[in-house]
């Protein structure tokens, strides 16, 4: 049985800001971007637990999007995989652990 991905209200406008920067910086790379975060999110409905876990809550775990530096942060439930922050590796660390 595969989860459902929710992408959490907080977690929303991420995606959308990166890919503006991105394209914005040279036409065509966002779109690369958007893709390689689909497929990251992909990789998580396949195989959920394949993130590193974020301590101190094993159900948060982090994937790292192929050739860029970001990281999906996603919770498992029973249901579902809440994808909780498309967080840059290097800006602001950790601000997403509040979230929920």
């Amino acid at each position: 049985m595969s989860r459902r991905v929710r992408i959490a209200d907080l977690a929303s406008d991420e995606p959308t800001a990166a890919v503006r920067w991105y394209e914005s910086r040279r036409p065509g790379i966002g779109a690369e971007l958007f893709d390689a975060v689909t497929a990251t999110i992909d990789l998580t409905v396949r195989q959920p637990e394949i993130g590193a876990a974020a301590y101190p809550n094993p159900q948060v775990r982090r994937l790292r999007v192929e050739r860029f530096p970001y990281q999906v942060v996603y919770r498992l439930d029973e249901v579902e995989i809440v994808v909780v922050a498309l967080a840059h590796l290097k800006r602001r660390p950790g601000y997403w652990k509040h979230r929920d």
